[in-house]
């Protein structure tokens, strides 16, 4: 029922995670008021981030330099690496300010039932980095879950003899909890009072 571009647009929003049909045409519509200026900054912003942004070679996290600020940035604690499953826990943790050491970003959690193996979320590139640096300690900062449990007990294995303290976020953080949603204050009681993996 509605013209075809119109059509196009509301069927794009919905390649968005958590919008449906109504939510779509609603954003859609909203489009059609806004001004020239706007749409070109809208769409010229969603070209850029597919033309520009890139895993930073070092610690996976997204960049659109030859390092992220992390990597490059001089007076971070080299000797704590922070290991979490995506780029947004990186950004949570730089917004929250808790943390000044130096991260990695896995591809993912394992999880076998999903057909996601140890050798799918480039386990590889962080053990090489955990070797080649002098790291002494490294935190696992997943979510608490199944995948997680089973990625952190997994990695540990793998470091045992390379003399480096594992630790994880201590409990406070609620089972199941996606990591974006836990809020700030219980965030840094969980890395500060974080535990090492037995």
């Amino acid at each position: 029922m509605y013209p075809e571009s119109i059509r196009n647009l509301i069927e794009a929003f919905k390649f968005l995670p958590g919008i449906g049909e109504k939510t779509a045409e609603r954003l859609a519509f909203s489009v059609l008021g806004l001004e020239d200026e706007q749409v070109s900054f809208f769409s010229d912003s969603i070209l850029s981030v597919k033309e520009k942004i890139h895993p930073c070679p070092i610690c996976n996290t997204f960049t659109d330099s030859d390092k992220c600020i992390v990597c490059s940035d001089l007076t971070r604690d080299k000797e704590t690496l922070c290991v979490v499953e995506d780029t947004k826990n990186v950004f949570l943790f730089e917004r929250l300010g808790m943390f000044h050491g130096m991260y990695h970003v896995l591809e993912g959690l394992i999880s076998p039932l999903d057909g996601i193996n140890p050798e799918d979320i480039g386990l590889d590139k962080l053990i090489d980095r955990i070797k080649n640096e002098n790291f002494k300690e490294v935190i696992f900062a997943f979510r608490p879950s199944i995948e997680g449990e089973t990625t952190a007990l997994y990695i540990k294995r793998v470091l045992e003899g390379m003399g480096v303290i594992v630790t994880r976020l201590a409990s406070g953080v609620p089972m199941g909890a996606d990591m974006e949603y836990v809020d700030s204050l219980t965030l840094e009681r969980a890395l500060n009072d974080r535990k090492e993996i037995e």
